[in-house]
């Protein structure tokens, strides 16, 4: 049994955060540098890369009607994509790219070391890496979810190991926000799985647990070391 993902307002601060950190980076990216978008997906940023020679990559093999586990998008077009390959084995030359853009694709790679390594051969010396990942997911994107999700120890391994130094390691979240995005997907979860919806009377408690959580996290001190919804990545090749 699946779930569609409407794109609601459960993933709104998720999403939010991590759209404005990846737009603010790829407004820095200089004129004209020649960017790959691997994963591109539906090439959502795209429109922010006009500066950009913009080339984007996916395996163009998801295709939700398919699938009945997990969360899966209700339409998926990848449109015109500009190269269609394995993200572990992409057609261009050694150092042909100045910027990499991978956002929420290495929960789908089955060997995403594998991509970290093809990526670090086709930056250029002082080019960029742009990462966003989550540090736990729930299966969406079936059957290519292979990980539910990476923490920063992961990339500080990885990047080093394949000619990479992080200059940007922002986290997304708290272990609050995290808490109250679950909870306000409850409901969803339960329709979907148990037929039932909850009482009036347990709307009200998860309001209170809502308000609880806001309270913690406006006084939070860390607890995104604990768990968050992602870790956002910039990184410089050497």
């Amino acid at each position: 049994m699946h779930t569609k993902n409407k794109n609601s307002n459960i993933n709104g601060l998720n999403e939010v955060n991590r759209k404005y950190w990846i737009t603010s980076v790829l407004k820095k990216i200089p004129n004209n540098y020649r960017i790959l978008d691997a994963g591109a997906g539906e090439q959502q940023y795209k429109k922010f890369c006009n500066h950009l020679n913009y080339v984007s990559q996916d395996f163009a093999q998801y295709i939700p009607s398919e699938m009945e586990n997990g969360f899966q998008m209700q339409e998926w077009n990848y449109g015109e994509l500009d190269i269609i390959c394995d993200i572990t084995s992409i057609p261009e030359p050694d150092q042909s790219f100045d910027a990499i853009l991978c956002t929420e694709v290495f929960e789908h790679i089955s060997n995403p070391i594998d991509a970290i390594r093809e990526f670090g051969r086709l930056i250029r010396k002082d080019g960029f890496l742009i990462i966003t990942a989550p540090f736990c997911s729930m299966t969406h994107f079936a059957p290519y979810h292979f990980y539910s999700g990476f923490n920063i120890f992961f990339y500080e391994k990885h990047l080093a190991e394949n000619g990479f130094e992080i200059i940007d390691k922002s986290t997304n979240g708290t272990y609050f926000e995290f808490i109250k995005q679950e909870i306000n997907r409850i409901d969803l979860i339960a329709e979907k799985y148990t037929n039932k919806k909850s009482s009036f009377l347990e709307k009200k408690a998860m309001g209170v647990v809502n308000r609880m959580l806001n309270k913690f996290s406006l006084n939070d001190k860390g607890s995104n070391e604990l768990l968050n919804f992602g870790f956002h990545i910039l990184a410089k090749k050497k």
